[in-house]
Formats: C-alpha cells, structure tokens, sequence
C-alpha cells in the first residue's frame, strides 16, 4: 500500500513543474513535487524570460510577478546583440534585440502589463517552488523517480529517498512528468519523440570577472564572438552571455559531438575565455564548467491515460529564441487548471484529451524554430567569408576585406548588415513567443472562421478574441478608483471570466447561474459607461471584436473559450452549451 497520497505528483522541479505545482497549490489541489536533486538549479541555464510567462507569473500574484523583475535584469541592459571578433577586439555589428528597437518596444508595450527580462533559472526555480510550497504543495528533495503504474482510478508511483536509499510509494489520481531531457517518465509511457538528440555539442563555462570595460557602453545579454582560427572545426564562434551584470557570465563554446566530451578544467576555461574577451591577461573566477548536447526532438504526444509530460521532458532543443523555460511554465499554464476541474468533479476526464492537442503543435514549433535559428547564422559567417576552410590567413584576408573602397567591399558590407537583421527572428521574435493559438474541443468556435495575419506571424503578435486565442491585453479603468486594470487581470486565476458591455448584463447574470450549476469559481465583467470598468480611451472596444451586447468567454489560462457577437434569446442555455463542451460535461 502506497504510504503517500496526493492528488497530483510533479517529478521535477524545474520551471516546468515548479510552475505546474505552484498553479495546482493555488487553486486548491493537493499536490506533491519532487526532485532528485538537493535542492533547485544550481547553473543558470535558461534566462530568457518573455512576457507571457511574466503573465503566468503575474497570474499566480503580482507580488510573484515582482519578486521576478527584482532579480531580473530589466529589458533595456538586455539590449543589442554584438558581433565581434572578441570583447576587447574590433565590433563587427548589432541588432537591437529583445524589444529593444523603439518599435519592437511599442508592440511589447501595447501587447502585455508585463515586461520582458532576464531571469537566470537559479533566480526563477526558487521563485516558482517556494510559491509552490507556500500555497500548500509538498515539496521533497533527493527524492528519486523510479517507476510508476497506472489503472483506472490512478498512478502508483515509485520513488527512492537518496539520503537513505529506501523505496517507497506514492499514490496520486494523476502524475507529471517534468523531469527533463533524459525524461525517464516519458520513456516509460513510450511517449513518441520526432527528430534527433546529440546534433550537436557544447560546454557551458560560468565564471565570475569584471569585464564592465569591455560591455557597459554596450549592454547586451549575448556577445556573439567569430574569431578565424578558433578551435571548433578551424572556424568558430564563441557566446560569452551576460548572467549578472557586468561581473558574472557564461561562455558557450562548442565541440565536435562525434568525440568524447572534453574535460573542462579550470586551465582550458581560462584559456577559452581569454581567447573570447581578447584578454591574455584576464583571471577568472571558474564556478563550473560542464558539457551538453543540442537536440532536436519533440513528442507529438505529451500524455498517456493520468500521466502527462511537459518541459524538456516534451520539447528539447537549442535554446535559440530564448523558448526552453518560458514554453515549459506555459505547458503548466495550461494543464494545471484543466488537472484542478477534473481533480474537483467540474469537468469531464476528456477535458485532459485537450493538453496534447493545444501543447504539441507548440512543442513542434519551438523545436524547429530553435534548431533553424542556428542555422540561419550561416549568412553572416558567408558575409564575412568564414566558410569553406580553415586557411586563417584567407579568412582574415575576407574578413578584412569588409573595410575595402569599391563596389564588392560595399556588397560585402551591405551583406553583412542584412544578415545581423535577419537574426531578428531569432532575437526578437516576438510572434513566437505570443501567437499560440489553441485548436481543440476546450475551445468552441462555432465555425467562427479564423483571422489571417496580417503580418509576419514570427514577428509580430496579432491580438484576436478568435476562440483559442490568448485574450487581448488592453488597459481598462475602475469606476471608482480610476487606476488602471489590464484585461489579463480580470481573467484568470483559476476562474472562468466573461466579459460584455452595455446591454450585455444578461450574459453575466447567466454566467452566475450556470457557473453555479456547474460548481465553477467564474465571475462576469460588464465594461462600459458608469459600470465598474470603464472603457474610457477605447482600447477595448477596438480590441474586443464584438458587439457591446456580444461576450467572450475566456478560460483560466486566459485563452477565450468561445464569444458571442451579441445578445441571444437565453443566455443561459448557450453558456451551458459552451461550458458543458469545453469541461467535457
């Protein structure tokens, strides 16, 4: 007999399952996360955090969401990406990047309440699963995933405590995998992964220096560094990434896969990032160096009856595009509310049928996303005449010839800075991180037909109520306070939300009633003239699609269910239709 019981149990506390217990706990479900290690993340791998999981956490309380941006560096020192030959040495180019641009700005500015930043995964970890903890989860570490079996009413799962070695069981209705690339839980449901591991090798090297000479007139996260000669493959190019500013940081350096993984020492750590900086003088402070593969692979199918993976358990790749750890929160985004409304009796077990359906076209698109950003450096080491060979005289005679009076010395310029902009869609790709847009039976169209883009989808974000859409940020106003509201934060929180306007009361009185019915937490929002929210500059009734009489249903993870361009003869009856659809009722 298990000695353990929960509702749900989290194997990983990464951001993925840090995130997924941390929204259980919040909405009232018994939950247990567990993790083999110690304690949390102790490299600051991921860090790239973009505003939809700002909106996560800021969904999970503005003061986790503020604690976030007080550990993060803010957007405007994650600023232009640099080229160069090293830190010390000659700029080759930049790109604005991460919203930096004045226009890239004002679209991240108008697309959320919340900011883009950078969040090492050291800071972001502890952030998530002390929210976890304090909100009631169970948190163990050194606690081992050994095995789990399932039947019709739940998973018995097996795990060691590694501080005594003993095994013991833990019974639980349901069980989430987040425990990372080497996912044993994924392999034991036989989830079917597409692509290919091991593509490619590389070591991380974390150490402490103060380089602020060399970066503070240019603050960036990312020095980008392209040296003839370099020691992978006779030609190379390093990244040595900001962590903190401008003391701490971490070299990204490759090797060849098809060899053993070198040994990193503190020797070959000072010597590669003397080699990067352009400093043979520099001493640094090594705190760890380790090796990594980059992969290419994803699961088309991310559950197997009550148990379900998530994170890079789901999705591994590169992190390219900076989407490893914001796509991981956002898988638990949208599993934990649909976890609580079974685990609660308010939705039918089908409703779980819908996380493969909505995450694993997002899981495919990230991977190919990150994987084909690697490539598409390829233009500019060809701009700068670092392909094909390893004569390090000849390229740096190509190199060189960049600086040359004449027609090809002004193609060759002309190249380069259209190859440093194509980078944008790695670097500031701000569709990819906000155009998901869900196609299930938890969302109810019907047949509404959905808005083309009219710009390039990886670029630019394009807000739309279309059913399946994340729900559009605008800022609305209190009645009696004047401050301002986003439409995010009428939404969500566990809750399903429905928002009209001005002869649309009818649909909030509903809402109440089925909400009632259905044993939903739910509230109605009528925006407008003299109501509690007031839409004084416009923004919403440019932004909403529908008719002041019309609603939008939107579900806990803030992605609208179904809309109604205006009123109809019984409210009541459609909004039982529509729920009674999404909840698998």
């Amino acid at each position: 007999m298990a000695e353990i019981t929960t509702d749900v149990l989290v194997i990983g506390t990464g951001p993925a399952g840090s995130a997924t217990a941390a929204l259980l706990a919040t909405y009232g479900v018994d939950v247990m996360v567990v993790n083999r290690y110690r304690w949390l993340a102790n490299t600051p791998r991921a860090h790239i955090t973009n505003q939809r999981t700002m909106e996560v956490l800021r969904d999970l309380g503005q003061d986790v969401e503020a604690e976030a941006y007080l550990h993060a560096t803010e957007q405007d020192l994650m600023g232009e990406n640099v080229f160069c030959e090293s830190l010390a040495g000659e700029e080759i180019g930049r790109m604005k990047s991460w919203g930096k641009h004045p226009l890239s700005r004002a679209e991240h500015m108008l697309s959320s309440p919340s900011h883009m930043n950078d969040l090492p995964q050291t800071f972001m970890e502890p952030i998530l699963f002390t929210t976890a903890c304090k909100r009631g989860a169970q948190g163990r570490m050194s606690t081992e995933y050994l095995s789990h079996v399932q039947d019709a009413d739940g998973v018995t799962t097996t795990l060691r405590d590694r501080l005594s070695g003993r095994e013991f069981e833990v019974r639980s209705k349901y069980l989430v995998g987040a425990d990372g690339g080497n996912s044993l839980v994924a392999e034991h449901i036989d989830a079917p992964i597409e692509g290919k591991m091991g593509v490619g090798g590389s070591m991380n090297i974390l150490f402490r220096a103060d380089l602020s000479k060399y970066v503070a007139h240019r603050p960036s996260v990312l020095y980008w560094v392209m040296q003839p000669g370099a020691d992978v493959g006779g030609i190379g190019m390093g990244l040595v990434r900001m962590i903190r500013p401008w003391n701490e940081w971490l070299i990204v350096w490759g090797y060849d896969i098809n060899e053993p993984a070198p040994e990193v020492d503190a020797a070959m750590a000072t010597n590669v990032a003397r080699q990067l900086v352009g400093d043979p003088e520099l001493e640094i402070e090594l705190l760890s160096a380790n090796t990594w593969t980059v992969n290419d692979a994803y699961a088309t199918n991310l559950q197997k009856g009550r148990v379900f993976i998530m994170g890079d358990a789901a999705h591994r790749h590169p992190p390219s595009n900076g989407l490893g750890s914001n796509t991981s929160i956002q898988d638990g985004f949208n599993l934990a509310w649909k976890l609580a409304a079974v685990v609660k009796g308010q939705a039918g077990a089908a409703l779980l049928d819908s996380y493969t359906v909505e995450r694993a076209p997002v899981a495919k698109q990230i991977v190919t996303r990150a994987n084909q950003s690697i490539g598409e450096f390829g233009p500019i080491f060809e701009a700068l005449g670092m392909t094909g060979g390893d004569d390090i005289e000849k390229i740096k005679a190509s190199m060189d010839a960049r600086c040359d009076a004449g027609a090809a010395g002004e193609a060759q310029r002309e190249a380069l800075r259209q190859s440093i902009a194509f980078k944008k869609y790695e670097f500031d790709a701000h569709g990819v991180e906000m155009n998901q847009r869900y196609r299930s039976d938890a969302v109810v169209t019907d047949g509404q037909a959905e808005p083309a883009f009219e710009a390039d989808a990886e670029l630019h974000y394009q807000p739309t109520t279309w059913p399946g859409a994340r729900l559009p940020h605008v800022w609305v106003f209190e009645h009696d306070t004047g401050a301002q509201v986003s439409t995010l934060d009428l939404c969500g929180q566990g809750r399903f939300t429905l928002l009209t306007g001005i002869g649309g009361e009818a649909w909030a009185e509903a809402l109440e009633t089925v909400g009632a019915e259905l044993g939903l937490d739910s509230a109605g929002h009528v925006i407008g003239p003299r109501q509690p929210y007031v839409d004084h500059v416009g923004d919403w009734a440019r932004a909403r699609e529908i008719s002041d009489t019309g609603c939008i249903l939107v579900r806990p993870d803030q992605h609208v269910a179904w809309r109604s361009d205006a009123i109809v003869d019984d409210p009541a009856g459609e909004l039982r239709r529509v729920l009674s659809q999404v909840l698998a009722r």
